[in-house]
Protein backbone atom coordinates (compact mmCIF):
# COMPACT_ATOMS: atom_id res chain seq x y z
CA UNK A 1 0.00 0.00 0.00
CA UNK A 2 1.14 3.55 -0.67
CA UNK A 3 0.30 6.46 1.65
CA UNK A 4 0.72 10.21 1.34
CA UNK A 5 3.97 11.66 2.62
CA UNK A 6 3.97 13.62 5.87
CA UNK A 7 6.38 16.34 7.02
CA UNK A 8 7.58 16.56 10.63
CA UNK A 9 9.69 19.00 12.61
CA UNK A 10 10.93 17.73 15.96
CA UNK A 11 13.70 19.25 18.09
CA UNK A 12 14.93 21.31 15.14
CA UNK A 13 15.06 18.37 12.69
CA UNK A 14 12.84 18.43 9.60
CA UNK A 15 12.05 15.04 8.13
CA UNK A 16 9.56 13.33 5.85
CA UNK A 17 7.82 10.01 6.24
CA UNK A 18 6.69 8.46 2.97
CA UNK A 19 6.07 5.11 1.34
CA UNK A 20 9.21 3.31 0.23
CA UNK A 21 9.95 3.19 -3.50
CA UNK A 22 12.03 0.79 -5.57
CA UNK A 23 14.65 3.57 -5.89
CA UNK A 24 15.25 3.29 -2.10
CA UNK A 25 16.44 -0.33 -2.30
CA UNK A 26 20.21 0.25 -2.38
CA UNK A 27 20.11 2.74 0.48
CA UNK A 28 17.86 0.45 2.54
CA UNK A 29 20.16 -2.54 2.06
CA UNK A 30 23.13 -0.62 3.49
CA UNK A 31 21.06 1.10 6.19
CA UNK A 32 19.75 -2.19 7.58
CA UNK A 33 23.29 -3.48 8.16
CA UNK A 34 24.30 -0.15 9.75
CA UNK A 35 21.38 -0.07 12.16
CA UNK A 36 21.88 -3.72 13.15
CA UNK A 37 25.39 -2.74 14.27
CA UNK A 38 24.26 0.28 16.30
CA UNK A 39 22.01 -1.39 18.82
CA UNK A 40 21.15 -4.73 20.36
CA UNK A 41 17.45 -3.86 20.13
CA UNK A 42 17.26 -5.48 16.71
CA UNK A 43 16.92 -9.24 16.20
CA UNK A 44 20.02 -9.44 14.01
CA UNK A 45 23.71 -8.75 14.30
CA UNK A 46 25.32 -6.77 11.46
CA UNK A 47 25.17 -8.69 8.20
CA UNK A 48 22.89 -11.46 9.47
CA UNK A 49 19.86 -12.14 7.29
CA UNK A 50 21.34 -9.70 4.75
CA UNK A 51 18.86 -8.34 2.21
CA UNK A 52 20.50 -7.26 -1.03
CA UNK A 53 19.18 -4.64 -3.46
CA UNK A 54 17.03 -7.09 -5.49
CA UNK A 55 15.65 -8.44 -2.19
CA UNK A 56 14.53 -4.98 -1.11
CA UNK A 57 13.12 -4.34 -4.58
CA UNK A 58 10.94 -7.45 -4.23
CA UNK A 59 9.82 -6.50 -0.71
CA UNK A 60 8.92 -2.94 -1.74
CA UNK A 61 7.08 -4.16 -4.85
CA UNK A 62 5.07 -6.65 -2.77
CA UNK A 63 4.32 -4.11 -0.05
CA UNK A 64 3.26 -1.50 -2.62
CA UNK A 65 0.85 -3.90 -4.31
CA UNK A 66 -0.57 -5.53 -1.17
CA UNK A 67 -3.38 -3.73 0.64
CA UNK A 68 -2.31 -5.53 3.84
CA UNK A 69 1.32 -4.36 3.82
CA UNK A 70 2.97 -0.98 4.37
CA UNK A 71 6.63 -0.01 4.00
CA UNK A 72 7.53 3.50 5.20
CA UNK A 73 10.83 5.37 5.17
CA UNK A 74 11.90 8.44 7.17
CA UNK A 75 14.05 10.89 5.20
CA UNK A 76 16.18 13.64 6.78
CA UNK A 77 19.00 15.62 5.15
CA UNK A 78 18.18 13.88 1.82
CA UNK A 79 18.89 10.39 3.15
CA UNK A 80 16.87 7.58 4.66
CA UNK A 81 17.41 7.53 8.43
CA UNK A 82 14.78 4.99 9.46
CA UNK A 83 12.05 2.74 8.20
CA UNK A 84 9.14 0.59 9.29
CA UNK A 85 7.07 -2.22 7.86
CA UNK A 86 3.67 -3.63 8.50
CA UNK A 87 3.35 -7.10 7.04
CA UNK A 88 0.06 -8.91 6.78
CA UNK A 89 -0.70 -12.57 6.19
CA UNK A 90 -2.68 -13.92 3.26
CA UNK A 91 -4.40 -16.61 5.34
CA UNK A 92 -8.07 -15.74 5.95
CA UNK A 93 -7.89 -16.52 9.67
CA UNK A 94 -5.14 -13.92 10.08
CA UNK A 95 -6.20 -11.37 7.45
CA UNK A 96 -7.29 -8.96 10.20
CA UNK A 97 -3.76 -8.34 11.50
CA UNK A 98 -0.28 -7.10 10.62
CA UNK A 99 3.11 -7.35 12.29
CA UNK A 100 4.95 -4.06 12.81
CA UNK A 101 8.71 -3.52 12.91
CA UNK A 102 10.76 -0.31 13.03
CA UNK A 103 14.37 0.84 13.09
CA UNK A 104 16.04 4.25 13.19
CA UNK A 105 19.71 5.27 12.85
CA UNK A 106 21.16 5.90 16.29
CA UNK A 107 22.26 9.46 15.43
CA UNK A 108 18.58 10.27 14.80
CA UNK A 109 17.16 8.89 18.05
CA UNK A 110 15.26 11.49 20.06
CA UNK A 111 13.49 13.15 17.13
CA UNK A 112 10.26 11.15 17.30
CA UNK A 113 11.03 9.29 14.07
CA UNK A 114 10.13 5.86 15.46
CA UNK A 115 7.03 7.28 17.12
CA UNK A 116 5.88 8.99 13.93
CA UNK A 117 6.55 5.90 11.81
CA UNK A 118 4.37 3.96 14.25
CA UNK A 119 1.66 6.63 14.35
CA UNK A 120 1.52 6.71 10.53
CA UNK A 121 1.28 2.92 10.51
CA UNK A 122 -1.53 2.94 13.08
CA UNK A 123 -3.46 5.53 11.05
CA UNK A 124 -3.02 3.44 7.91
CA UNK A 125 -4.06 0.22 9.70
CA UNK A 126 -7.16 1.82 11.20
CA UNK A 127 -8.18 3.32 7.83
CA UNK A 128 -7.56 -0.01 6.07
CA UNK A 129 -9.79 -1.90 8.51
CA UNK A 130 -6.93 -3.84 10.05
CA UNK A 131 -8.02 -4.86 13.52
CA UNK A 132 -4.75 -5.93 15.14
CA UNK A 133 -1.13 -4.84 15.05
CA UNK A 134 1.51 -6.98 16.74
CA UNK A 135 5.20 -6.48 17.47
CA UNK A 136 8.02 -7.94 19.50
CA UNK A 137 10.58 -6.03 21.54
CA UNK A 138 13.51 -7.03 23.75
CA UNK A 139 12.79 -6.38 27.44
CA UNK A 140 15.75 -4.00 27.78
CA UNK A 141 14.26 -1.55 25.26
CA UNK A 142 12.20 0.24 27.89
CA UNK A 143 11.73 3.47 25.88
CA UNK A 144 10.14 1.52 23.03
CA UNK A 145 7.93 -0.46 25.39
CA UNK A 146 6.71 2.76 27.03
CA UNK A 147 6.00 4.29 23.60
CA UNK A 148 4.08 1.23 22.45
CA UNK A 149 1.97 1.31 25.63
CA UNK A 150 1.23 5.04 25.16
CA UNK A 151 0.00 4.29 21.64
CA UNK A 152 -2.40 1.57 22.75
CA UNK A 153 -0.32 -1.62 22.69
CA UNK A 154 -0.60 -4.12 25.52
CA UNK A 155 1.75 -6.87 26.59
CA UNK A 156 0.30 -10.15 25.38
CA UNK A 157 3.10 -12.49 26.30
CA UNK A 158 6.73 -13.01 27.14
CA UNK A 159 9.15 -15.35 25.44
CA UNK A 160 11.50 -16.19 28.30
CA UNK A 161 15.25 -16.34 27.71
CA UNK A 162 14.53 -15.77 24.04
CA UNK A 163 17.76 -14.07 22.92
CA UNK A 164 21.39 -13.76 23.89
CA UNK A 165 22.94 -10.30 23.86
CA UNK A 166 26.62 -9.29 23.70
CA UNK A 167 27.04 -9.63 27.46
CA UNK A 168 26.33 -13.38 27.13
CA UNK A 169 23.12 -13.18 29.14
CA UNK A 170 19.66 -14.32 28.08
CA UNK A 171 16.85 -11.78 27.74
CA UNK A 172 13.09 -11.99 27.30
CA UNK A 173 11.21 -10.91 24.20
CA UNK A 174 7.96 -9.10 24.92
CA UNK A 175 5.07 -9.69 22.52
CA UNK A 176 2.71 -6.71 22.27
CA UNK A 177 -0.52 -6.12 20.43
CA UNK A 178 -2.98 -3.34 19.70
CA UNK A 179 -6.55 -4.34 18.90
CA UNK A 180 -8.88 -1.82 17.23
CA UNK A 181 -12.58 -2.67 17.27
Amino acid sequence: MVVDKQEFGVNGLLYTIRSASIADSQELSALRVQIDGETENMDREPGEAFIDVPGFERIIQTDTESPGNLFLVAVAHNRIVGYSRCEGVNLKRFAHKVEFGVCVCKEFWGYGIGKNLLKQSIEWADAAGIKKMTLSVVETNEKAIDLYKRLGFQIEGILKNDRILADGNYYNTIIMGRFNL
